[in-house]
């Protein structure tokens, strides 16, 4: 039999020896492949067969052996990773050990730039164009953006610097009226203007046609007509901002016919300037499943094919997602001042049922944290209780705003932060390893991690109560299974509980590291060594007297959490009782060390970490036993 042609694949020099016919039959195997692997890793699909087209054309036309290429967020570059050289390897996508779900640098020559945050390639790119001339090179630099991620500010102001310097910069805005949610905003309605408002292009076309066929001053009349296209584009197209900001703008094109992708490309590289092209195409293409639930699709778990059911665990715990988004729900059902906030997420912070039952009490700003959050701080100056459901990672893109619009201010603004600590395949980008460590040092900010769902439930409404900057983070994926209680309370702010009578050492847990941290108490229980264990539920303010109290009674003093341990809560307990002079214990501090955190699943990485129960208990006896040695 002879082989696939997707076989014959090996590198994109590979592509340019087919025939147009062939990369459409190309296009339909990579589909294929990529819905079969993802099926079992999970993964981006809908992002990743709506690009599929658009990758084929790009590599066909030019040769990022030598041209550049960069990927906004990288959702969708699962087909540039197969043709170049990673075919054999895309079955290990996004497991431990395996290929990145994202471009990576350090993986393959044709990764130009790591992404995984959404609205970076315009800047990284005019770089990439700056260098290029500074240094007198010859050849071609792509972005290729999303739509959703020109909402941001960063691409807003990419393109703005873009526009002024005038470089050759090839700007590829793919345009699939979404992003993870359907997108919101000025610009996306803007977009959608542009493509349903087509009568300037084919009352261009047709003018052009129909001088043509005139003989003589045809040509003539052409070069006439192109001289007042400006005041005809400004009377049929709303706006041309993108033309108003220095960029030639053409389009819009479709984006899964390959002849004139590849058609349009060949001509643009004849062009000089900044040059944005906008294509349209179809999240999910190929796919019913995936084109008629786009959102579910975007980061999809494993499913089967035939119908596209997740795979899921029979009676497993909720997700502390589906409890913050039923809890805000039914506290904003009590509280008309409750006002919820998300960037561009929705679903990925559960809060979709809470925009349908409190549509003008829901605010989705799009990818923009920074927005988002002054935003929050102005609902917060008069007298509303905002809360912004973001990311623990996509956070970092606000702090500024956090420390300056918020916490300045000390205004009563409720930071829900999703995905806190390890969140498994989609990787380093991804994980939210290093909130407690930045939002520690600010001021009138209070930070809470939950044990369990439970207390989840008393610390949100306990924050929504309290007239501070408040930061409650709480990790991803199903929670602990333990009972809802029916109402909220409130907690009382920076007091801990003790969970574990103990003697000789006392073990300081936050968050979703206070289970295992019983766990391994249990185990060291069973050597004859005794140890309390803490729920500290608050990093900031801390428990300054349980702690000083019980530090004052031990020889060990451990703290664990999945934070990097680099200003993090073990060291905030160091500080505390170095300020206070409680008789110094020794401290073993169990974290995240200072390292990149690769992709893998939660479970795979929180064992070699040793943030679980057997890891936790395997390094304090060993720390045990190296100081009784040393003694």
């Amino acid at each position: 039999m002879e082989k696939r042609i997707l076989e014959k694949i090996n590198s994109p020099q590979d592509l340019k020896k087919l025939s147009i016919n062939e990369l459409a039959q190309l296009a339909k195997e990579i589909r294929e492949f990529i819905i079969d692997v993802v099926s079992k890793t999970g993964g981006h699909l809908a992002s990743n067969l709506g690009a599929v087209e658009l990758t084929l054309a790009l590599h066909y036309v030019f040769d990022f052996r030598k041209d550049r290429i960069v990927w906004d967020v990288g959702h969708q570059t699962y087909t540039h990773k197969i043709i170049t050289g990673r075919r054999e390897k895309f079955p290990t996508l996004r497991q431990y050990g395996g290929i990145s779900g994202f471009p990576r640098r350090e993986e393959s020559p044709y990764d130009h730039f790591n992404t995984g945050h959404s609205s970076t390639s315009i800047s990284a790119a005019l770089g990439m164009a700056a260098a290029r001339d500074y240094k007198k090179e010859n050849h071609y630099v792509v972005a290729v953006i999303g739509d959703g991620s020109m909402t941001a500010g960063l691409a807003l102001e990419g393109l703005n610097q873009a526009g002024y310097l005038g470089k050759n910069l090839i700007l590829i805005l793919n345009d699939n009226e979404m992003s993870i949610s359907p997108n919101v905003g000025a610009i996306s309605r803007y977009l959608h203007q542009i493509i349903t408002g087509q009568v300037y292009n084919k009352l261009k076309e047709d003018i052009k046609t129909l001088l043509g066929f005139i003989p003589v001053f045809g040509e003539q009349m052409i070069r006439f007509a192109h001289s007042i296209e400006e005041a005809v584009k400004r009377i049929f197209v709303p706006g041309m901002l993108f033309e108003e900001l220095g960029f030639k703008y053409i389009g819009p094109v479709k984006g899964h016919n390959l002849p004139q992708l590849i058609e349009v490309l060949n001509e643009i590289k004849k062009i000089e300037g900044p040059i944005l092209l906008h294509i349209t195409t179809k999240k999910g293409k190929g796919y019913p499943p995936a084109e008629k639930s786009p959102t579910l699709f975007h980061g999809a778990s494993p499913f089967v094919i035939k119908d596209g059911t997740f795979i899921k665990k029979k009676d497993a715990p909720p997700t502390y997602t589906k409890v913050f988004g039923e809890t805000i729900t039914e506290l904003a059902a009590k509280d008309k001042n409750i006002i919820c906030i998300t960037a561009a997420m929705p679903e990925g912070t559960g809060l979709n049922k809470f925009a349908e039952k409190f549509p003008d009490r829901f605010f989705d700003v799009g990818i923009a944290e920074q927005h988002g959050i002054t935003f929050a701080a102005g609902l917060a100056c008069e007298g509303l209780k905002p809360v912004a459901a973001i990311y623990s990672t996509f956070l970092q893109r606000a702090l500024d705003e956090v420390l300056h619009d918020v916490c300045l201010m000390d205004l009563p603004v409720t930071i829900a932060m999703d995905r806190a600590g390890i969140v498994g395949d989609d990787g380093p980008t991804h994980h939210g390893l290093y909130d407690l460590s930045y939002l520690r040092s600010l001021p009138n900010i209070i930070i809470m991690a939950p044990k369990d769902e439970n207390e989840l439930k008393h610390m949100l409404y306990t924050a929504i109560e309290t007239p501070h900057p408040v930061a409650i983070r709480y990790p991803r994926g199903e929670a602990v299974g333990v009972p809802l209680d029916p109402e909220c309370k409130l907690l009382p702010i920076g007091r801990g509980e003790i969970l574990r009578e103990g003697k000789e050492l006392a073990i300081f847990a936050i968050g979703h590291m206070v289970y295992p941290s019983l766990e391994a108490a249990e185990r060291l229980s069973k050597e004859g060594i005794e140890a309390f264990v803490v729920n500290a539920r608050f990093v900031k303010p801390l428990d300054e007297e349980l702690i000083s109290q019980l530090a004052s009674k031990v020889t060990l003093v451990v703290t664990v959490e999945e934070n990097s341990l680099l200003g993090g809560f073990g060291s905030a307990i160091c500080e505390l009782l170095a300020d206070t002079n409680v008789r110094e214990p020794r401290i073993l501090r169990i974290g995240v060390p200072d390292e990149i955190i690769p992709h893998g699943s939660q479970h795979i990485l929180r064992h070699r970490l040793g943030l679980d129960g057997e890891g936790i208990y395997r390094r304090i006896s060993k720390f045990l036993k190296e100081t009784e040695k040393n003694k």
